[in-house]
């Protein structure tokens, strides 16, 4: 079985900062980190393979300084990874992004046939949960979002169980591999990984492949073939707040009659 997990280096979101002056992100001297929702789906993999039996190759899109996401996913138990970096590449949105991905992912299964793809629900510096269900449509492959228990793995079958997460209720399904989804949060909790692994990791190359691997038309990926551009970026604006003291029992209490009556005359609750 193998599986391929999209990873995403992203910067620290907790410690970004709007310029003022341009509306545009400060990136100098701000962190970047594997997208939560993607440490999620690498554990996910990771359990797959240490229950059922997989290969798990990482797979990222972004600049050279990109590489420490994927080393961090190997050193923790994945088998294998590959960065697509090019120039070509850069200021992708969620189209040019999923194609770049899903043609990778088309030229990896040439030599390993891939069985399930694993994406984090969305990333947090675009929040939009696009780029998996792309992927999933160019490569032609079922596709199931939400994802947060994977129950059973048939590999002799092909076919995956797993559970789905909504606000109300679960939805339990069994699908055909090959298969693409996307976990939330929930699904796991990320293990520590073991130091022989992190000095494997750290002394392992990482093939880094190109367009002119992937062979891509210029003008559907990067900026050229991005439709969605981002012409501004700000931090909303917050009123301030008033905040009600109250120390004992008849403070609470006065506290409590303040709070109803402002947001009566708010309109918030009826009077």
């Amino acid at each position: 079985m193998h599986i391929v997990v999209c990873v995403k280096m992203v910067p620290d979101t907790t410690q970004v900062k709007i310029d003022p002056l341009t509306n545009t992100l400060v990136r100098e001297g701000v962190p970047f980190i594997t997208n939560p929702f993607d440490d999620n789906a690498v554990e996910e993999a990771l359990r797959i393979k240490d229950k059922f039996g997989a290969y798990i190759t990482v797979l990222s899109m972004g600049p050279p300084t990109a590489e420490p996401v994927i080393k961090k996913a190997i050193f923790l138990g994945c088998d294998a990874g590959i960065l697509l970096s090019d120039r070509a590449f850069g200021g992708a949105d969620t189209l040019a992004t999923s194609i770049v991905l899903s043609t990778a992912i088309t030229q990896i299964s040439k030599e390993r046939k891939v069985d399930l793809v694993i994406c984090g629900k969305q990333t947090i510096d675009g929040d939009t949960a696009q780029v998996g269900p792309g992927i999933a449509t160019r490569l032609n492959y079922e596709q199931i979002t939400l994802v947060d228990k994977i129950m059973n793995v048939d590999k002799e079958g092909s076919k995956i169980v797993m559970r789905r997460i909504f606000e109300d209720r679960h939805e339990v399904i069994e699908a055909k591999m090959p298969i693409l989804i996307s976990v939330v949060r929930e699904i796991n909790r990320p293990r520590y990984p073991a130091v022989a692994r992190r000095l494997y990791a750290k002394q392992m190359q990482i093939p880094v492949w190109n367009n002119y691997i992937l062979g891509l038309d210029p003008n559907v990926i990067g900026l050229k073939g991005s439709p969605t551009q981002v012409k501004r970026i700000f931090a909303p604006s917050r009123a301030s707040g008033e905040v009600i003291m109250g120390d004992d029992q008849a403070g609470k209490a006065k506290a409590i009659d303040s709070i109803i009556s402002k947001l009566s005359e708010m309109k918030i609750v009826g009077s």
